[in-house]
């Protein structure tokens, strides 16, 4: 069965409240089944425009992804993020 991710491509604007946003998304998406396997890093826009933060997790499937991006608890979470930072976020089907 194919995995599932969930890419985030984030720029934070409260670095310092961010942190919150870190501590608490963190065992919510491990404790879902989550792998954090991209988290920030030094990267470099080759083509096209990016965010300055990269995040890829992944999960055992893709609905087991789409279901902790919609888990009440992350869901909660997530609005710090958003108060926070400005962010695309993608749940996609490996292959």
């Amino acid at each position: 069965m194919p995995k599932g991710y969930i890419l985030a491509h984030i720029t934070v604007t409260d670095p310092e409240a961010y942190k919150e946003y870190v501590i608490k998304d963190t065992p919510i998406l491990e404790g879902l089944g989550g792998r954090f396997i991209i988290r920030g890093g030094q990267s470099e826009v080759v083509e096209g425009e990016s965010y300055e933060r990269h995040v890829a997790i992944e999960f055992p499937s893709y609905q087991a992804a789409k279901a902790a991006y919609n888990d009440p608890a992350y869901q909660e979470v997530m609005k710090i993020r958003h108060r926070t930072a400005k962010s695309t976020i993608i749940v996609v089907e490996g292959a």
